[in-house]
């Protein structure tokens, strides 16, 4: 990895008061107005703001995209469509690998279980939410009301109107907004380059720039098995951006930790990010080698293999930026200079409390972070086998209980959800579930001993070998009428359905429940700590901020801009010829070898046509496949990644080195018309209707 050259961190403590530069994850519901008006001379109407939040849609299974046509047509990230293209693939098609068209809607392929998300409406219902919690609760209670509060809140609004209702945690607890959207389940895929296009470069120019990627897909939602006629949707330019031109980004990113403590940050820093980082790299090792043996192998898991590989290069730039003395330096300077201003004074007394309040919660935490990990969190069992069977045993001791007393995820609002992924259809190979079990079980009596009793009831008197491959091969939770059966029947048909791998989930369940609530309690002393700290922030600094990513709709702003890095130029833009030079270059060897579609179509293609390019938004995992628009609100690209400089965002923004990457809209056109040959395809983007 290139030196991140984390120099300028001068912004690390933005998060106590209002953002400066293009920094900001912005709520649809607060926007940055008076920010664009001085930067950018840009008045932002709520009629803009409304189109543009009802055109985006979030993935339910990780990732952003935006309506293109008014015939339910969508846009988002190849790398977010795989995981539906891998679970639509088989040994004789491979839709991720190959690639996709469907010359007309009789043709377009229904993913097994892809749910999106389309923000309607937001409601502040943090005045209700803290009203139930009983004066003088501790922070067990605390917690307890707060679940029943939110549930009922969310089901509520779900009985009232039908849409997905979720209650989202801001500023770590200091407000709470209920969002509904609209969801599709019906999801058909109508199109996808070849993976060497859409991740040209493979893992070497992951997060990278420059880069020739065309990573896109596109989809079509579908009602009632007809196309899905929505009203809000991006027309799509084919000029597209120019260099310092104003471009928004309307998506979800996943999370940052911005406003978190120094006690906390110490805590990722020391704890919780080397022992990430530690499970991503070996698994790595492992799919990478398995792949290596047979073709089969490596299309099986390449999609869980980039998830892994994307996920270790990203958290190797959070830990660089964590380790910046100057990022860290200017936390801790932001954070002694809120506290001075606390000190002293009686109206603050629960916000300068609130410090050591965190520190001693996330202390507790971390004293329980490598048991919770690997039970609660299930890396001690890494399979697709145990993760359903954990569902159908915990669905079946949860749906008994008032709705406010369950686990969140077995709400009556997540049930939808829930059921969607609990019965699909998507292949599970039982050879990758017992190297992949085989591997976790090893870590599991190695992280706790073999002479811990749980390790030994787990292992049962075998090698974590011969005990996954006789769970793996002896379990039924596979078979997708047999989990109906178990699901419907409740915990009493659980009971009985003598299924290894259930058994397995159950006989972990008790302590694995009992270190979540560990964790929820800590949670709730840190939330409440949080909760005071912004009530001071808005009180002594104003209330002109964002609060940290939630996987929720934000909106970015910034410029297209180059930058400089070892004191040289990097241009904003790559362009079409750069792609068969940076082949040329490279010998064509593989990551960097191009589809024969690609070869053959070089001199169809207009060189200087923008391929890629990047912008100073601000954005984070989870903003894949966001739209970048306009100042007219017009789609002018799409993201799909970001630049070795803007790694460590996930706890301070500068826009000195850090860039958003995405697609130019003007290489998307250009790409279907010459390279693929779809004209319909194209037209429709352009119409923003289906052309027949």
């Amino acid at each position: 990895m290139k030196k991140l050259l984390l120099a300028g961190w001068a912004g690390a403590g933005l998060a106590l008061a209002a953002a400066r530069a293009d920094e900001g994850m912005w709520l649809f519901n607060q926007p940055p107005r008076q920010q664009l008006k001085e930067r950018y001379d840009f008045d932002t109407s709520n009629l803009w703001l409304d189109h543009l939040q009802k055109s985006s849609v979030r993935f339910n299974s990780g990732g952003s995209g935006s309506f293109v046509s008014e015939d339910g047509l969508l846009i988002s990230n190849h790398h977010v469509g795989a995981d539906a293209l891998q679970k639509l693939s088989s040994e004789k098609k491979n839709y991720l690998h190959d690639g996709f068209y469907a010359k007309t809607t009789a043709e377009e392929v229904k993913c097994l279980d892809l749910e999106l998300n389309v923000l309607q409406a937001i409601e502040d219902v943090t005045a209700r939410v803290n009203a139930a919690i009983p004066a003088g609760a501790d922070a067990a209670q605390s917690f307890l009301a707060r679940r029943k509060v939110i549930a009922e809140i969310e089901k509520e609004s779900l009985d009232r109107t039908g849409e997905r209702s979720d209650v989202v945690t801001l500023w770590q607890g200091g407000a709470y907004h209920l969002y509904r959207y609209h969801r599709y389940t019906d999801v058909r895929l109508v199109f996808a380059p070849e993976q060497k296009i859409a991740f040209y470069g493979g893992d070497p120019d992951n997060f990278e720039f420059p880069r020739f990627d065309l990573d896109i897909c596109l989809f079509r939602a579908y009602e009632n098995g007809r196309p899905a006629k929505v009203k809000d949707f991006l027309k799509v330019s084919p000029a597209g951006p120019a260099e310092g031109d104003l471009v928004f980004v309307s998506g979800h990113p996943g999370a940052t930790s911005r406003l978190l403590t120094m006690s906390e940050l110490e805590y990722l820093r020391d704890r919780a990010t080397p022992a990430r980082l530690a499970t991503l790299k070996r698994r790595e090792v492992l799919l990478v080698n398995w792949s290596a043996r047979e073709e089969e192998n490596a299309r099986r898991c390449r999609e869980i293999l980039f998830g892994v590989q994307n996920s270790r290069k990203a958290i190797d730039g959070r830990l660089a930026g964590l380790l910046d003395p100057a990022l860290m330096g200017a936390k801790a300077k932001a954070e002694a200079d809120f506290r001075a201003k606390l000190a002293g004074k009686a109206e603050f007394a629960d916000a300068a409390a609130a410090y050591d309040q965190i520190a001693e919660a996330t202390r507790i935490s971390a004293a329980n972070l490598v048991r919770s990990s690997l039970l609660e969190g299930g890396s001690a069992f890494d399979c697709e086998s145990f993760r359903l069977a954990r569902t159908l045993l915990r669905a079946g001791d949860e749906r008994p209980k008032p709705n406010g007393e369950r686990l969140r995820e077995y709400s009556d609002s997540g049930k939808t959800s829930l059921e969607l992924a609990l019965f699909s259809e998507k292949p599970i190979y039982p050879d990758l579930e017992i190297l992949t079990l085989t591997d976790s079980l090893t870590f599991f009596a190695g992280q706790l001993g073999a002479a811990d009793p749980l390790v030994i009831q787990v292992l049962a008197g075998k090698s974590p070998r011969a005990r996954a491959a006789e769970l793996i091969e002896r379990t039924r939770v596979r078979d997708l009428d047999l989990r109906r059966m178990i699901y419907n029947g409740g915990a009493k048909y659980a009971a009985g359905a003598n299924d290894p791998m259930v058994e397995l989930a159950r006989l972990v369940d008790g302590e694995a429940r009992a270190l979540r609530k560990i964790l929820e309690d800590q949670g709730e002393v840190k939330q409440r700590a949080h909760a005071a700290l912004a009530r001071a922030r808005n009180a002594l600094l104003g209330t002109s901020g964002y609060p940290d990513a939630t996987f929720t709709l934000r909106l970015s702003f910034g410029a297209v801009a180059g930058y400089e890095e070892d004191g040289h130029g990097v241009p904003a833009f790559t362009t079409f010829s750069g792609l068969f030079e940076r082949a040329k270059a490279m010998k064509n060897r593989s990551p960097f070898d191009l589809p024969p579609a690609w070869e053959k179509s070089q001199g169809r293609l207009h060189g200087k046509t923008p391929f890629n390019f990047v912008s100073t938004d601000d954005i984070i995992g989870g903003n894949s496949g966001s739209p970048v628009v306009n100042r007219a609100g017009e789609f002018v690209g799409i993201i799909f990644d970001g630049n070795l400089q803007s790694l460590p965002a996930d706890y301070a923004y500068t826009d000195r080195q850090a860039r958003a990457t995405s697609v130019a809209s003007a290489a998307i056109l250009e790409a279907l018309e010459k390279v693929y040959r779809v004209p319909n395809l194209r037209r429709e983007l352009l119409a923003g209707k289906h052309a027949p």
